[in-house]
């Protein structure tokens, strides 16, 4: 669920809820240690502040600024968490996840397997990504579809500031490696600040609009235009249950399928491209798990199938919209 708002909440950034559960996570456990390019202050603390002040509290032995490597920063990771630390690595944009898959993929995601059991790998990356500021197709892929294809791994997208912090901190207090991945325009975004000690449970979704029509599935920066509409139909006389999924792995599946069975009829929303998305996947498990009860065929909206474009105009019509969302919706209520 989402911080409680009162008159006297402030208001924080998506950078600020990180710094909030990095800054809380390592006064909780002296095994917390973050690191990665410009994290630390001399360089900094980040390229949005998100590191600020970290170094000069708790020291450099437990956060440092690397050299522009993604395999020595997730190599070191592996071996740390191997060895009893809870490491932090931050990995400044998601496209440069890539250059690291190895770690990742064959070691991080697969050491519990491969020791029976034996040695867990406390491990968070943090990554930012998103499309909307005009960095190009190096620069703005959301591919968390693919490491969500990948057994071992956790994987975590938070929608709003008081989620942000909440899910980070229960990511690094995770015994398993964890994927959580910052949007780049929710960084900048502003929204009420959660209390001390606010952590949101992986794997529990949230329902922020309560509906019986139709329920719209999403995660990350669409839920902005999820409630959006969901409020708009609302005043229409269409009620809309809107789904915050916040954790891609472990999904909530309950959630999902107990609120598609109540409404029959379901439309997923993600700013990744449409094509073998997650919403794909949702979209599969709720006609297996729900054929008879469906009155329409799930919808899917997502970003057109071509790379990021770094041109303005282009690059909005690439991503979805609002008005995408609620013609999936009436195409549903008409079927």
């Amino acid at each position: 669920m989402n911080a409680a708002l009162t008159p006297e909440t402030p208001m924080i950034t998506g950078a600020q809820a990180t710094l909030m559960a990095l800054e809380e996570a390592m006064a909780l456990d002296p095994r917390v240690i973050v690191f990665g390019e410009d994290v630390a202050d001399p360089e900094g603390g980040g390229i949005l502040k998100a590191t600020k002040g970290l170094s000069s509290k708790f020291g450099s032995d437990r956060v440092k600024s690397t050299p522009i490597s993604e395999q020595a920063i997730l190599g070191a990771a592996v071996g740390l968490a191997i060895a009893g630390k809870r490491p932090v690595a931050e990995i400044m944009l998601m496209n440069f996840t890539t250059v690291a898959m190895d770690q990742i993929v064959n070691h991080a995601a697969k050491i519990r397997f491969m020791s029976g059991g034996q040695t867990g790998v406390p491990l968070t990356i943090r990554t930012m990504t998103g499309a909307g500021t005009g960095n190009g197709g190096q620069h703005s892929d959301m591919l968390e579809a693919w490491f969500a294809h990948v057994p071992g791994m956790k994987v975590v997208v938070p929608s709003n500031p008081a989620d942000q912090k909440g899910l980070l901190l229960s990511c690094i207090l995770d015994d398993d490696p964890c994927l959580f991945v910052e949007t780049t325009m929710l960084m900048r975004t502003k929204g009420p600040a959660p209390p001390p000690g606010y952590r949101v449970p992986l794997g529990k979704a949230a329902i922020v609009r309560p509906g019986s029509d139709v329920t719209l599935i999403g995660y990350g920066r669409p839920m902005f235009d999820v409630v959006a509409v969901a409020d708009k139909l609302r005043d229409e006389g269409i009620s809309v249950e809107a789904i915050d999924l916040r954790t891609i792995v472990p999904m909530d599946e309950e959630t999902v399928l107990g609120s598609v069975a109540k409404t029959g009829r379901a439309v997923v929303v993600h700013e990744a491209v449409k094509r073998f998305g997650v919403g794909a996947e949702i979209s599969s498990r709720i006609h297996e798990t729900l054929f008879d009860k469906l009155k329409a065929p799930v919808q899917r909206v997502g970003a057109k199938y071509t790379p990021v474009p770094f041109s303005r105009p282009l690059e909005q019509a690439f991503l979805w919209s609002a008005n995408d969302i609620e013609a999936a919706i009436r195409r549903t209520l008409r079927a």
